[in-house]
């Protein structure tokens, strides 16, 4: 046999090792390329076993019942829940260690309570002086949140407040009604100019929703201004506005308590 005959047979028999071969998913292979060397292929991935090993990622929710929700769907024994009083948070660990084995601690849910719009724009001015007409604005398009006295009458107050802006203020007293009397006049060019009075209640009430999806809280503002060469600026003072924040939090945290059995630990999961 001549060396061109016994080459034929090596070479078709590399041919055959090279020939595509079926593979399972689910397993790792060890592959001969053409040109010598050796590639690892991995089947075991999701992509390729249509299945996933274990639950993971991060849901955030904005509201007790949809934090319930998904509670209930994915929770096990293990599972375990932390609030976070001053980040106003709440967080579960739903594949957590449990007490003789093992969680991964991948699959969390988040409660992140939204502010809403109006408790915001509350706190923005809260202790802020500002000029009467912006201050009468104020009032006017947060007449929903006015409770104490009511909107009709604080929408009356606002109406008087934007119709003394060009007034000049003489003096300010304190009237037995608890309200405050601004002494005004409106035309100081001529010797006999127009005055006046503007009275506004020293403390009115507000019922505003701290957070999306929550009930109303009511607080109380208090009346503030300065009288300075004549110019009145006004504002208001909120009383505890983070507390009344708090109390929105325990009663979210109570309703959340009231569906489950798993205690809610104070702090944050590692």
């Amino acid at each position: 046999m001549t060396n061109t005959d016994s080459v034929q047979p090596i070479a078709s028999l590399a041919q055959q090792a090279l020939k595509p071969q079926e593979v399972e998913p689910g397993g790792i292979y060890l592959v001969a390329t053409a040109d010598g060397r050796v590639e690892r292929v991995d089947l075991t991935g999701p992509e390729h076993t249509g299945e996933i090993a274990r639950k993971t990622g991060r849901t955030i929710v904005r509201d007790a019942a949809s934090f319930l929700t998904y509670w209930g769907k994915h929770h096990d024994d293990a599972s375990e829940i932390y609030s976070d009083v001053e980040q106003l948070t709440v967080t579960a660990v739903l594949d957590a260690h449990a007490a003789d084995t093992p969680g991964f601690g991948e699959h969390h849910l988040h409660l992140a309570l939204r502010r809403t719009k109006a408790w915001e724009e509350w706190l923005a001015l809260d202790g802020k002086l500002v000029e009467q007409d912006r201050f009468a604005n104020f009032l006017e398009d947060h007449l929903p949140n006015l409770v104490e006295p009511d909107a009709a009458t604080m929408l009356e107050i606002a109406q008087s407040i934007k119709a003394t802006t060009k007034a000049e203020f003489q003096s300010s007293s304190r009237l037995q009604s608890g309200e405050r009397k601004f002494a005004y006049t409106e035309d100081t060019k001529t010797s006999a100019g127009t005055k006046g009075d503007l009275a506004i209640p020293e403390v009115f009430k507000i019922a505003v929703p701290p957070f999306e999806g929550a009930d109303a809280y009511s607080m109380t503002a208090r009346f503030k201004y300065r009288l300075e060469h004549s110019h009145l600026t006004l504002g208001f003072k909120l009383e505890q506005p983070e507390e009344r924040a708090r109390a929105a939090f325990a009663d979210v945290l109570a309703a959340i308590a009231e569906d489950i059995t798993t205690p809610i630990l104070n702090g944050t999961p590692a």
